[in-house]
């Protein structure tokens, strides 16, 4: 455990000089907009997982779907154009953040079934678009 904390620790400080990621380059509002979405999907990744741990499998469907899944789509469309993040990504990067939705929605249909096994199969793939995302892109 205590390796897995110092390599957490060190790993923004190799990141500083070989950042290899695509920078996207967003209009202030749309970057904002985009920072403020991803903490808060930290904050339902988290909710979900909580709610897992517990045993409460139907309500971590639930949570997935409102807060993540192709529920939670279109969360800027009454925003002007320069807070939405969405046309100013790049194809590929618009595509990951699809394929993550999707994938939260299919994690959300078989836990709201409450197969607790079922959906703790599905359980990784909430966050590997996130993962592949974040490794393949940057903001600033």
């Amino acid at each position: 455990m205590k390796t897995l904390l110092l390599a957490l620790l060190l790993l923004p400080i190799a990141a500083i000089g070989d950042d290899s990621r695509q920078l996207v380059k967003l209009p202030p509002a749309a970057q904002e907009s985009l920072r403020q979405e991803m903490l808060d999907n930290l904050v339902a990744v988290n909710e979900v997982l909580t709610l897992m741990a517990e045993g409460k499998v139907k309500e971590a469907g639930e949570a997935a779907e409102t807060k993540l899944g192709m529920a939670a789509m279109g969360k800027h469309r009454g925003k002007p154009v320069d807070a939405r993040p969405g046309p100013h990504m790049p194809p590929a990067m618009h595509g990951i953040g699809m394929d993550g939705h999707r994938a939260v929605s299919e994690f959300a249909a078989v836990a709201k079934t409450g197969d607790r096994d079922k959906a703790l199969a599905l359980l990784p793939n909430l966050t590997s678009a996130c993962v592949g995302c974040h490794f393949s892109y940057r903001t600033r």
